[in-house]
């Protein structure tokens, strides 16, 4: 398996087929079969244990949540290699000179197909 630079995935992280047996279980009863991690979260929420969010993935106010917002936007930002003035310039130039080269060929088999549809139905 081959991983990403930067990726956090890891086989830890994933359902290994060899799932880990419940908590507590006694041994030689039906309860020691290995379950997987959606039976185990549907135990832990019917013994009363918090099956929903918590900790810094949990449920946030609406300024708490736009505050969050812009600050991952400006860390983000920081990331970004902008390009110099003469690279923008050399970008733009590029651009504009493929627009224009396309703008003509364009123009050209319009006024082309024009011509030939006159020509073959007068």
């Amino acid at each position: 398996m081959t991983e990403t630079t930067g990726s956090t995935a890891t086989p830890e992280s994933g359902n290994p087929e060899d799932a880990t047996p419940v908590d507590g279980a006694a041994e030689g009863t039906e309860s020691d079969k290995t379950l997987t991690r959606r039976e185990r979260k549907r135990a832990n929420k019917e013994a009363g244990g918090e099956g929903g969010k918590s900790g810094k993935r949990a449920k946030r106010g609406l300024f708490a949540r736009i505050g969050l917002y812009y600050r991952q936007i400006i860390a983000e930002l920081r990331k970004v290699v902008w390009p110099t003035r003469s690279e923008l310039m050399n970008y733009t130039s590029v651009v504009v000179t493929f627009v224009v080269v396309m703008i003509g060929l364009v123009a050209t088999l319009d006024w082309g197909f024009a011509k030939a549809s006159f020509w073959i139905f007068g």
